[in-house]
């Protein structure tokens, strides 16, 4: 048949090859493969651990202080496990809560940027592994390991996004948000794996000084929180607290 249609005389119409259409699967695989993995994920406790002399390891009991304010700055700190309060103490001895810290924060890295007295307090909220590293030893871990490097400059970055984020949260929201957004960050919402399901138990006066309103206040809402299930006492009043996704609904609602 196709013979008979190309008689003499006729024109001849070039038919164009078939369009050559790539499955899913073929358009999957001009992507670059994944890269290869060089050994073990890079852990920085492993490698701290490996500092040898400068470094020591320490265990603090709940409520023991682990440096004080005006005290020589001539260490930082890796929280190996546990909660520890940072605090200031003004002129005319008002304290302020300025941050919680929970496992794998590094501390007191001010003596990297040539303080020499401490500007603030480190307390265990709760009985913490600490691994103590003096200042020159640091210094030389930083310049000799570069992933190191990298994961401890994205930490503090990461601290002064905190900071930033803070100051916008006390100049524009409610007490309400403020404490509703203090409890979440305790208990590690939005932040990479599980939430923990009971923080250690914090004062209401404590938790006034983090969200810059009255202890009156703070007990105010927090009786509400309970009573509309946002957040529990684990073990009554005097335990933890557990708090629940659902409290994000104070701090997204407008």
């Amino acid at each position: 048949m196709a013979s008979s249609r190309e008689s003499k005389g006729s024109t001849k119409i070039a038919v164009p090859a078939p369009i050559e259409r790539k499955s899913r699967r073929t358009r999957n695989s001009t992507r670059p493969p994944p890269a290869p993995s060089n050994g073990p994920k890079f852990d920085p406790q492993v490698f701290l651990d490996t500092i040898g002399e400068g470094r020591k390891a320490l265990l603090f009991p709940k409520k023991q202080t682990i440096f004080a304010q005006g005290g020589p700055a001539d260490a930082i700190f890796y929280l190996r496990t546990g909660k520890v309060r940072l605090t200031v103490v003004s002129k005319d001895g008002k304290e302020a809560t300025i941050g919680i810290l929970s496992d794998g924060s590094f501390f007191g890295e001010g003596s990297l940027a040539g303080q020499f007295l401490r500007m603030g307090s480190a307390t265990a909220m709760t009985d913490c592994a600490v691994l103590r590293i003096e200042k020159k030893a640091m210094v030389d871990a930083l310049h000799r390991e570069h992933t190191l490097s990298d994961l401890f400059v994205a930490y503090l970055l990461t601290r002064n996004i905190r900071y930033e984020e803070d100051l916008v949260d006390q100049l524009f929201n409610s007490s309400e948000k403020r404490l509703a957004r203090v409890l979440l960050m305790l208990a590690r919402f939005g932040k990479e794996g599980t939430p923990e399901s009971v923080i250690p138990k914090l004062s209401q006066e404590t938790l006034a000084e983090m969200v810059g309103t009255t202890r009156s206040r703070v007990s105010f809402f927090m009786n509400r929180f309970r009573k509309l299930g946002f957040i529990d006492y684990a073990g009554g009043p005097e335990g933890g607290l557990q708090v629940h996704s659902s409290l994000l609904s104070v701090v997204l609602h407008d």
